[in-house]
């Protein structure tokens, strides 16, 4: 169980990597900005690393249960999905175009916490939301919830492929909300395509 000292350095770490990226910000600034000691920080945190890592499972946890919360307080599939992308939207809005490129970069652990959460939360949420669609008739049916699930974990990772998309010239938001947007438009049916409309306007 996180202690409330361990608590406050995990959430400062977690405002000052997403405003200036994980590679600028060192264990000094997190101590400055939470008026601590770098002391205390290493008694909880071996180093930066150990204290990405563990920033890292805490912010996924946070994310799984917000992605189930929006399942849970949707009326259909399309709704859901459509709550994924402004989800997704906001929390990318918040974040520094480097983040993501530091991460994979210089913390490869934390990186290899990133790839097992897309596996065991986004491809379950995903397979999830086809079988509804198509149960519901808002998806075309015969889709494989499995392959299309793998497919958008792969346009995911696409996403974030910084020689693909680099953060100089494309928003990381705007790239996610894109292809998560078309591969909406993809598995609709037309009652599925009306509802989407709906909802936009």
């Amino acid at each position: 169980m996180i202690n409330n000292t361990e608590e406050r350095i995990l959430d400062s770490a977690h405002d000052l990597f997403f405003q200036y990226g994980i590679k600028s910000v060192t264990m000094d600034d997190i101590a400055g900005h939470l008026g601590m000691s770098k002391k205390t920080i290493y008694s909880f945190f071996e180093d930066k690393d150990k204290l990405v890592c563990s920033l890292t499972g805490k912010e996924f946890e946070s994310q799984q249960g917000d992605l189930e919360k929006i399942s849970g307080k949707t009326q259909n599939a399309v709704e859901e999905m459509l709550g994924i992308i402004k989800y997704l939207s906001v929390m990318f809005s918040k974040m520094n175009r480097y983040l993501i490129y530091d991460l994979q970069k210089y913390h490869p652990n934390a990186w290899k916490l990133f790839s097992n959460f897309k596996e065991e939360c986004i491809v379950k949420v995903m397979q999830k939301n086809i079988r509804r669609g198509i149960r519901e008739e808002l998806y075309r049916p015969g889709l494989n919830p499995r392959i299309l699930a793998l497919l958008r974990m792969k346009e995911a990772e696409w996403a974030l492929d910084t020689q693909v998309f680099s953060p100089k010239e494309f928003d990381i938001a705007d790239v996610h909300i894109q292809l998560l947007e078309h591969f909406l438009y993809g598995i609709v049916t037309l009652k599925g395509y009306k509802l989407i409309d709906k909802h936009k306007n």
